[in-house]
């Protein structure tokens, strides 16, 4: 029976997907939740505990029948909605009237004689007439002759202005003609008027509207309605009357509604319910799918319709056959009936039904469909390699000096002026935007008085309105006498002071001013408001209030240069933001002006652009101010920004990140009358609920004058309010969490005063209608909202209610097979509180909508708003997960840890890093369920580099956003602290932070599990000191500490200088056990350990200034507080009195004429020598800025004939390429090579490390060592005695994928390290897997590196200070070790390492003594480049 009444006639009204108006349910938060997709639409009211909605309203067609909740028997009232249709058939007519329009056009209108079951046709014509012809009309109903809009009408009929219906004329020669179709009994007329609309003329009757009365059948009862269940077997009768012929859907409903006509015209002849249920049960007897009911007791139908969908959802939402949903439909009248036979009533029956106590045994049935198995998605197998992007975004780096430096205002010039006289403390500094005027308030604090200076360039006379606080903001207490300044008048235990003009010279400025002093530190604060032409002048419809004590708000930083910003664009933004504070709609027209100013900047322009949005959206900018706008308005302009940001998402890829965190502040706006939809439905809301006074009347005010994104909160607020059986509290709570507070609502332009105060008779009205209004809120505000997300990509048409009325947005194009499933999957488990199998469904979502981010061009923006609802709606869902891990397996952490990575790196433009770790993590999963021994040590490493990848993309953000939000907001009177915490919130908001704390949650399981312990000691040297905790070592490798101190520093690269008095480094952060700094430690027998365990980093900071005995182990520390006498053990503190270490001395090599030359003779010119000259005496004198001028000095040295010469003849006669024969820009890449290796003699680290051994840098001569590069495969680094240990049995190396430099230099992550007994070679023993995410390769070269007579003195390892250079750049590759034979293949590992181990071996033997060696792999074979005794 597919495609037939029968079986639809029950799946339109319980388990059909509605097709013309997706419905919402507000979930568990009070969120709108769309059922584009669900099955079916109940009543919300009937059962408000169960998750999904239920309506008693068939989604299927137009009637809706308004329910009330009546006893047995109780009469029932009917409310159509009429339907007109173009009617394509010809009809038996009747003339209503004939019209003269103008000469020889000619109207005439006609209709059909209604019969029982039939619809009313009216025929209108025109003789004569144009090609261009329209209907302007509507329906007359009753007494009040208002226009009724049909819910359905003729093709091509569109809504005008939701007060008429316009359809157009068909011609036919030289007539034109229209007909269409009424079904409403109660319809008394048609009023219409006809429009030429080339011409814009109006045709009318006399002036009047055409009034053509329809002799419809007599009205029927008002008050009674027929039972769902008779209407469906009387169509079924009609269906089978008629042939059971194939219906269109069109048709099926038409057929659906004729039979509740006739029914409802058999009782108004007069006979009742029970006749019909008696003549239609014996009609249908013989009729399989006749509806078994009790002629004693009846369960409404209601109650059938929310049990049958019930046993529907525990059915696992199955889609049934005709006869399956006729049975399921019984079946749970069934189960009703067996309640009331028991005795039951219906109010209790209800209650079961919304506890799920009735009784049901339905069989849960599986989805089959390629997206599902089970209850969770069924993941496509996609290649990771296909989702990597590289974009590398760019800035436009601007001339500083061509950006001139904006003015100061007089106001600001009075502010300096004030502030450096004053020469005390500024407490606080905030000046406020007035219009086009500013306000001053400076508090400052000198000779234990505070003064209070106010300042403003109003030119109308000022007068302060004033008074003192103690405790809060809101009071007002009269000043002291000795508080006031002349002229001040109490007014109602306030006081009211002129403001003074007062004016400079120099610096030029005229304001009006005030100070007022205080000497009672018992105020601590003070409200005030101006006045000002009798207008009284506040802060954002607030007081002002300024506290005198120093508080959390820091005082305003000043705007500084705009170093790192697109400053001139910025500069702009600021001069216009008094015009954008007028209304949302200047805001995003400027917005929209301002995008290829942004987008020519490059990177930094989008980011000032994100940076002004989301000051925006976090409510730190002014939204309205006195200006009227009507909600399309704004709507329009966010439609014309979110094209401008659309397509530069098309134009430039490699700003796709930036563009989508812009777009996820703004809505998705839209042109017409989706912004209108907000005035005409709150009008709705308010006519249908009998509400159009107090709050709702103020909050429908606020709405018509400027509706904003608070909206959205304040209608969420209601909802919420009106479930909690309108309990006040909740309105507020939800406003509160929202950052909306009363002063806010008092700020509005139309001010928000009252609290809601609703009837318990409106509840389920309020609920319907404000849920309605909900969606139509999001659609212009919410662009990161799922439902309004989803239903725009799907396409919706909804008519009728009031709601969303004639808005049609069709599906978009080209979407993947399946996907409404796949989304139908999302909404219907958004909720759930275990939430693995959304994650599941929301990456899989997010995966088959990315390659059409990629190409589409039509409707991108709906796209893009649905993917950023997407990644919310996961970062939202994990965190509700965390619960879920609570006792979960390390295989659910890193599956778990896998999909917010996926998120990531869906969301990042370059994401090569991320997509390598995601691909660790799989590995990782892999040796978890093959229960391979590494499998916690390798997960460790991929945990490590994923915490790299997320620190990386923090600096990122904040080396991009920080300086915008830092210039921008001082610019823009930003509050500080709201400055302050810009990119951390930016990064807080995203995936980024929900993955850093799955990470620290997983990271102490695989250190027990790999025995790594909370500690990896580098240096194990017993220390006591004072803590003293630094961001960067770096930052503090030039200093000298008086005392023993025991350096926490947040950030070790492994090229610092460990600085004089340091006894121990302590940090978090991973340098290789043989990175300079590492060996720097060991040799000056500094405790240098990196801390895994946060909170063991967290004592340790918090015990700053204290005194520490730390005792290290090889894989622990151990540490305790000590009282200040017990420093007395000078030995165990490595601390000498004066801070130094003993001299070194060195011996002045002579230039011996051949290979080498002295700097002094490397070129004719002498200015070049003479300036070295002076730097070097700079240098003397403390001018440690004189290394870098040496460094690009000794850049700037030509070549001598006799040392090219020299160098061409020894390096070909060694075999090796000379590199002018590759041309001149080659040698002279070489030549640049050499002098940056001589140059290195003068950087800081090298200097700093000499100068503090007293080394005489002056003595210090640098020789350059030619080699040919090996493109390497692994590089190493072998210490024949173990470094953290002292254990000489065992060998210790460490290795890295490609050349050296990523081993020895400051490359960020860990190398692979192992120990191996020298007793037996063939048993290495990894230690830990390498986490480096950068590896370097090159062609074949030559490298050039330092051979000094400052490396390799006894007591001092000079080695590492000197720079390697060679000749050709490396490539930086990301490394994808998922694919390495070194980490996959156990074999292959076992076999390098051990050849690695036995070349340490054979090389100590052959010394003598402990050995640092430095070597690489290269086809399997090894070579040694390097060795030098072990320090």
């Amino acid at each position: 029976m597919n495609n037939t009444l029968g079986h639809n006639i029950l799946h339109q009204s319980l388990l059909r997907p509605p097709v013309v108006e997706p419905q919402s349910k507000l979930n568990s938060s009070g969120i709108l939740a769309n059922t584009l997709f669900q099955a079916a639409c109940w009543n919300q009211s009937a059962v408000q505990t169960r998750k999904s909605p239920l309506f008693t309203k068939f989604c299927g067609n137009n009637l809706n029948v308004r329910k009330q909740k009546l006893g047995m028997g109780s009469r029932r009232t009917v409310k159509f909605i009429p339907r007109a249709v173009l009617a394509m058939d010809p009809a038996s007519e009747q003339l209503a009237g004939k019209f003269n329009l103008d000469g020889n056009i000619e109207l005439q209108v006609g209709f059909s004689a209604p019969t029982p079951g039939a619809v009313t046709q009216v025929d209108i014509q025109i003789t004569h007439s144009s090609d261009s012809l329209l209907l302007h009309w509507g329906l007359i109903c009753d007494k009040n002759e208002k226009w009724v809009l049909p819910s359905r009408h003729p093709e091509g009929t569109k809504l005008y202005k939701n007060r008429a219906l316009r359809t157009p004329f068909r011609k036919s020669g030289a007539n034109s003609y229209l007909k269409i179709q009424i079904d409403d009994p109660k319809t008394q007329a048609i009023e219409f008027l006809i429009l030429d609309e080339t011409q814009n003329k109006w045709f009318k009757n006399n002036g009047e509207n055409f009034h053509v009365k329809l002799n419809m059948k007599e009205k029927l009862i008002p008050n009674v309605s027929v039972p769902e269940d008779l209407v469906q077997i009387q169509a079924y009768l009609r269906w089978e009357r008629k042939g059971k012929q194939m219906y269109t859907p069109e048709r099926e409903k038409e057929e659906f509604e004729a039979a509740r006509t006739e029914l409802l015209e058999e009782i108004a002849r007069g006979a009742s319910i029970q006749d019909l249920r008696a003549k239609l049960t014996k009609n249908n007897s013989g009729d399989e799918r006749k509806p078994s009911i009790s002629e004693t007791k009846k369960i409404p139908d209601d109650l059938v319709q929310i049990q049958a969908y019930i046993r529907w959802e525990k059915a696992g939402k199955p889609t049934y056959s005709p006869d399956q949903e006729l049975r399921e439909f019984e079946e749970a009248r069934k189960e009703l009936q067996i309640e009331l036979d028991k005795g039951a009533s219906l109010d209790e029956i209800h209650k079961k039904i919304t506890k799920g106590e009735i009784q049901t045994n339905v069989a849960k049935q599986l989805r089959h469909k390629k997206y599902f198995s089970g209850e969770r998605t069924q993941r496509k197998k996609r290649d990771l390699m296909q989702l990597i992007t590289k974009y590398a975004a760019k800035s436009v780096v601007e001339e500083q000096d061509s950006v001139k430096p904006k003015a100061l205002t007089v106001v600001e010039l009075f502010a300096k002026t004030k502030e450096e006289q004053e020469g005390g403390h500024v407490l606080k500094k905030q000046i406020y935007k007035l219009a086009d005027k500013e306000l001053l308030v400076l508090v400052t604090k000198s000779l234990g008085k505070t003064k209070v200076h106010l300042a403003t360039d109003f030119k109308e006379p000022v007068m302060l309105h004033w008074a003192f606080s103690k405790q809060k903001a809101g009071e007002w207490l009269e000043p002291p006498p000795t508080a006031l300044p002349p002229g001040s008048v109490s007014v109602n235990k306030a006081i009211e002071t002129q403001l003074t003009y007062s004016s400079s010279a120099n610096p030029p400025y005229e304001v009006q001013s005030l100070e007022i002093e205080i000497d009672d530190d018992s105020f601590k604060g003070m409200p005030f408001v101006l006045v000002s032409g009798g207008n009284w002048i506040k802060n954002k419809g607030s007081d002002f209030y300024i506290e005198f004590s120093v508080g959390p708000k820091p005082v305003q930083k000043d705007a500084g240069d705009g170093k790192g910003t697109a400053k001139a664009l910025l500069n702009k933004i600021a001069e216009m933001e008094s015009e954008a504070q007028k209304s949302f709609m200047h805001r995003f027209n400027i917005a929209a002006d301002l995008i290829d100013q942004a987008k020519n900047a490059g990177e930094l322009g989008l980011a000032g652009m994100l940076v002004w949005m989301r000051f925006m959206a976090t409510r730190q900018l002014i939204w309205n101010k006195n200006y009227n706008v009507k909600p399309r308005e704004i709507s329009k302009a966010q439609d014309r920004l979110t094209d401008s940001l659309q397509n530069v998402f098309i134009s430039h890829p490699q700003y796709r990140e930036l563009l989508r965190m812009i777009m996820s502040t703004v809505g998705r706006g839209g042109e017409g009358d989706v912004g209108q939809r907000i005035r005409d439905e709150i009008l709705v809301i308010q006519r249908n609920n009998e509400c159009k006074g107090g709050m709702m009347e103020e909050w429908h005010q606020k709405l018509h004058n400027n509706t904003s994104p608070d909206d959205v909160v304040i209608c969420q607020a209601l909802i919420d309010h009106i479930k909690s059986d309108f309990d006040v509290g909740v309105y507020w709570k939800t406003l509160k969490e929202n950052g909306i507070t009363k002063e806010r609502l008092l700020s509005y332009d139309r001010a928000i005063h009252s609290e809601p105060n609703f009837r318990r008779d409106q509840k389920d009205g309020l609920l319907r209608d404000l849920g309605n209004y909900m969606r139509t809120l999001k659609a212009v505000h919410s662009g990161a909202d799922l439902e309004s997300a989803i239903s725009n990509s799907m396409g919706y048409q909804s008519q009728g209610q009031g709601f969303m009325v004639g808005v049609q947005i069709n599906p978009i194009s080209g979407l993947p097979s399946g996907f409404p499933d796949l989304l139908r999957f999302v909404l219907e488990h958004v909720e759930d509180k275990n939430t693995e199998a959304l994650l599941e469904g929301l990456l899989e979502a997010r995966q088959e909508l990315r390659p059409l981010l990629f190409k589409t061009k039509d409707r991108l923006k709906d796209l893009l708003f649905l993917d950023i609802a997407l990644d919310s709606t996961v970062r939202t869902a994990i965190e509700r997960g965390y619960e879920e891990l609570n006792n979960a397996t390390p295989e659910k952490f890193i599956y778990f840890i896998a999909l917010v990575l996926e998120n990531l790196a869906l969301s990042s433009d370059d994401n090569e890093d991320l997509i390598y770790c995601l691909k660790g993590w799989n590995h990782a999963l892999s040796l978890y369920k093959s229960k391979n021994d590494h499998w916690a040590l390798y997960a460790k490493s991929v945990l490590d580099r994923t915490r790299l990848s997320l620190t990386n993309k923090a600096e990122w953000y904040q080396r991009v956003l920080q300086p915008s939000a830092e210039y921008l907001g001082s610019l823009l009177g930003v509050d500080q602290w709201a400055v302050n915490i810009f990119t951390e919130e930016i990064i807080r908001a995203g995936s980024a932070a929900s993955l850093s704390l799955l990470l620290n949650r997983l990271d102490p399981v695989l250190r027990k599990t790999a025995n790594l312990g909370s500690w990896q000691v580098i240096s194990p040297v017993e220390a006591v000191g004072y803590v003293v905790a630094v961001d960067e070592l770096l930052a503090v490798q030039n200093k000298t500490f008086e005392q023993p101190t025991i350096l926490v520093a947040k950030s070790v690269k492994g090229e610092e200088e460990i600085p004089d008095g340091t006894v121990a480094v302590l940090t978090p952060d991973m340098p290789d056990v043989l990175s300079h700094v590492s060996v720097r430690a060991r040799n000056g027998k500094v405790c240098f350990a990196t801390c895994f365990d946060p909170s063991i980093l967290a004592d340790l900071q918090a015990r700053e200034g204290k005194l520490l005995r730390l005792k290290p182990t090889s894989a622990d520390i151990v540490y305790s507080e000590l009282k200040e006498g017990e420093l007395v053990d000078a030995s165990s503190t490595n601390f000498k009195e004066d801070g130094s270490s003993p001299p070194l001395t060195l011996v002045r090599k002579q230039f011996s004429g051949r290979y080498a030359i002295s700097s002094e003779e490397f070129t004719s010119d002498m200015a070049v020598a003479e300036k070295l000259k002076i730097l070097k005496r700079k240098l003397g004198e403390g001018e440690f800025s004189a290394l870098g001028e040496i460094r690009g000095t000794v850049l700037h040295l030509a070549a001598p004939t006799q040392l090219v010469q020299e160098l061409k003849t020894k390096m070909q006669s060694s075999g090796m390429p000379w590199p002018g024969d590759e041309g001149e820009r080659q040698w002279e890449q070489a030549w640049m090579a050499i002098k940056r290796v001589w140059a290195s003699k003068w950087n800081e680290r090298a200097y700093f490390s000499t100068r503090k051994v007293k080394l005489d840098h002056d003595y210090l001569c640098m020789a350059v060592l030619v080699q040919e590069i090996i493109n390497a495969d692994y590089a190493f680094v072998i210490h024949t005695t173990n470094p953290s240990s002292g254990d000489s049995s065992e060998i210790y190396a460490e290795v890295v994928k490609g050349l050296g430099e990523t081993l020895v230099g400051a490359y960020p992550g860990r190398a692979l390290s192992f120990i191996c007994k020298k007793n037996d070679l063939n048993s290495p023993r990894v230690l830990g897997y390498p986490s480096k995410p950068i590896g370097l390769f090159i062609r074949r070269s030559i490298i050039f590196r330092s051979d000094s007579n400052g490396e390799d003195l006894e007591g001092y390892a000079g080695a590492g200070l000197y720079d390697s250079v060679p000749m050709d750049e490396e490539d930086k590759v990301v490394l994808d070790y998922s694919s390495d034979p070194l980490m996959v293949d156990g074999n292959f590992r076992h076999s390098t390492l051990s050849s690695i181990a036995r070349a340490g071996n054979a090389i100590e033997e052959l010394y003598g003594s402990p050995q640092d060696i430095e070597g690489v792999i290269r086809d399997g074979k090894v070579y040694v480049v390097q060795t030098r005794p072990q320090m």
